[in-house]
């Protein structure tokens, strides 16, 4: 069992803004450039993105099935190796790093999965505490011991998503929408400098999906942590985005505020407005 006893030694033109959360400021934190991939199937995912995220930006990336949305996550964190391109996190390229440094970036690009990717058998407190493992030794990861610390951040931050006094349940006995808030809590208590977030609700009934939705993007203001938000739904993109970036065929082809998501600009993602989106008044 793992030692969870608490107290044991254990870019130009800013976009209008709207959505939850104060104001912007400071130097951005994510710098993407000339970003490409083709696959070997020949499929182009993406074809020359740029774009740039603030220091508490919520940006939420909006466009059908297979215009790019989950290679761009991907490609930022090198889960998918890009083929040309810039990414620079603080400043720093992490295109070019391997090894340790490259695992280091990663941990300061938290990302939340679409299918939660908890272990299951284990406890919400261990999955919880795996946002650490990368933090801690060898020696720590493979016995699960976790610094006093790190508990207790973890017990916090069940506190903040709503399930505190869960730490001990199984992660196959909770709900599609409690399994979500733990991968919210295991991205937090990794305290990265950037959350990427992949279709974080396409599992989950419209009032978890919302529920879930305000969740990340106030605590990750709360936090200063910008969000990067893969999302289908339109109407959960106008609610709680800042920015909206509309990818089209591996293509940026909007950059804007919600409030700018017209029936032209919508069918410009598209190529009609999604059965989803609201009608515009």
């Amino acid at each position: 069992m793992l030692g969870t006893t608490r107290g044991a030694a254990a870019p130009p033109g800013r976009p209008e803004r709207g959505g939850v959360g104060g104001a912007i400021s400071g130097p951005p934190i994510l710098v993407v450039t000339d970003l490409a991939k083709t696959y070997p199937t020949g499929d182009r995912a993406l074809r020359g993105v740029s774009l740039t995220v603030d220091g508490r930006d919520a940006v939420f990336v909006i466009g059908s099935s297979g215009a790019g949305k989950s290679t761009l996550l991907r490609c930022l964190n090198r889960l998918v190796e890009p083929d040309r391109g810039s990414v620079k996190l603080d400043g720093k390229e992490v295109t070019t790093l391997r090894g340790r440094p490259l695992r280091e970036a990663r941990r300061r690009m938290a990302m939340i999965f679409q299918e939660f990717n908890l272990v299951e058998r284990l406890t919400v407190m261990e999955n919880v505490l795996s946002g650490r493992l990368g933090s801690v030794s060898l020696w720590q990861a493979w016995r699960r011991r976790f610094p006093a610390e790190d508990v207790e951040a973890a017990y916090r931050t069940l506190a903040r998503v709503g399930l505190e006094g869960f730490e001990n349940k199984r992660a196959d006995a909770l709900s599609g929408g409690q399994r979500q808030r733990v991968g919210i809590a295991r991205a937090l208590v990794q305290r990265p400098r950037i959350l990427l977030v992949d279709e974080p609700t396409s599992s989950l009934d419209p009032r978890t999906s919302e529920a879930v939705m305000r969740l990340i993007v106030e605590l990750a203001a709360e936090d200063g942590i910008p969000a990067l938000v893969n999302i289908h739904d339109v109407p959960l993109a106008r609610l709680f985005a800042r920015r909206v970036l509309g990818m089209r065929a591996g293509e940026i082809v909007y950059d804007g505020g919600p409030s700018g998501l017209t029936a032209e600009a919508l069918e410009r993602i598209y190529g009609a407005a999604p059965a989803a989106a609201e009608p515009v008044p």
